[in-house]
């Protein structure tokens, strides 16, 4: 028959796989992992105090264990707020605690009574747990779900733990002891209990989402600037060359090439030119549109698809952009750029339309750079530069 102390069993020991979870991701740096881990080895210990209820004394299995109770609940909670970057409200939170750690204390020494504790311990942990749903913003991508998840479960138990204060503090008027049988008092039991191992999933979740993430951007971005690596440009080549010819619209392609790259990095150091690069991509991103997708190819070299342009506004945009990337008048380590266009013909796939962008950067270079070239049709040869 399930009894309180199985379920106390049964906890502990999740309690104890989610340690060890939690510790296979101590390396991975997220935010939140050392407090959730410290949650839930405290946990162990409150839990098997809780179980020893009869056996050792009050003190420690009422007491202390309450109190060690109370600071998981805590741990958790602070583990959310800098998951996400929040602050942590300490004031409030170790105010709440001690409130609910004082009632422990009163109603167990002083009018003696089960079920007014249980309501104190509720109303902190009910806090907590609605704290948690509250700081959980929405989330898209591989953090759309787990965060979701863990939104839902901290406010549902949020929700118990409120029910369960109330459910106690209306029958304090009757002594209720801590292992009876009865079923309320093993449902709510049971939802205090397993409480901690139900966040702990959630944040799991959320840590082995952002763990993915994390390493989901870096292959796709360029560690020194920010900008799209080449593999996710190629990758965007591909689905952008698909689009266009399933909707028949138009594809630019824009290869920028930062002039006497060398020279600067000879003249001035590297640290200047990893600056050069920085400030290119940041006035890149400021110039083209919102639907263009920018990426650093590799070097002093950047592509920029142009989805749904025209010859005409693809030659507008590039223009802008070297407009914008002439820095040649500036101080320290001026630069200017060169750019090769070329427009996707019928038929023609990726490789073809980098090999007559490159051909038409090729000749911006060899016209005197700082300027823009556009490729011919099919034969690689420039038609014109501005």
């Amino acid at each position: 028959m399930l009894s309180t102390l199985s379920l106390l069993l049964v906890t502990t020991a999740l309690s104890v796989v989610m340690l060890l979870v939690l510790s296979s991701l101590a390396g991975s740096k997220v935010e939140g992992i050392r407090e959730w881990g410290q949650a839930n080895g405290l946990a162990v210990v409150a839990l098997l105090l809780f179980a020893s209820r009869g056996v050792m004394p009050d003190l420690l299995s009422i007491e202390l264990a309450n109190a060690i109770f109370l600071v998981t609940i805590a741990l958790m909670f602070v583990g959310f707020r800098r998951h996400l970057g929040l602050p942590v409200p300490w004031r409030p939170l170790a105010i709440g605690g001690l409130a609910s750690f004082a009632g422990v204390v009163l109603f167990h020494y002083g009018p003696e009574s089960t079920s007014l504790r249980i309501t104190s311990v509720s109303v902190f942990h009910g806090a907590a747990c609605f704290g948690i749903a509250a700081s959980l913003p929405r989330a898209e991508g591989r953090l759309r779900y787990p965060y979701a998840f863990t939104r839902i479960a901290a406010f549902l138990l949020g929700l118990a733990h409120s029910v369960r204060g109330i459910f106690y503090l209306a029958d304090a008027i009757e002594p209720v002891s801590f292992i009876a049988p009865g079923t309320a008092n093993l449902i709510f039991f049971a939802l205090g209990t397993l409480a901690l191992p139900a966040l702990t999933l959630g944040a799991v979740m959320m840590s082995n989402a952002r763990v993915l993430s994390d390493t989901a951007y870096a292959a796709e971005h360029d560690h020194l600037t920010g900008a799209p690596s080449r593999r996710a440009f190629f990758e965007a080549a591909e689905r952008e060359l698909a689009r266009a010819r399933r909707h028949h619209s138009g594809l630019g392609l824009l290869l920028v090439d930062a002039d006497h790259f060398k020279r600067i990095n000879d003249t001035h150091g590297h640290a200047t030119g990893d600056q050069v690069l920085r400030d290119l991509v940041h006035r890149t991103q400021d110039v083209i549109r919102k639907v263009d997708y920018f990426a650093r190819l590799g070097g002093e070299e950047f592509g920029v698809l142009l989805p749904d342009a025209t010859g005409e506004t693809a030659l507008a945009v590039a223009k802008r952009l070297r407009s914008a990337l002439d820095r040649s008048a500036q101080t320290g380590a001026a630069y200017t750029v060169s750019i090769g266009l070329a427009m996707l013909e019928e038929g023609e796939d990726v490789a073809s339309l980098m090999g007559r962008a490159d051909a038409a950067l090729y000749a911006a270079k060899e016209g005197g750079r700082n300027r823009v070239e556009c490729a011919s049709a099919r034969t690689g040869a420039s038609v014109g530069g501005a």
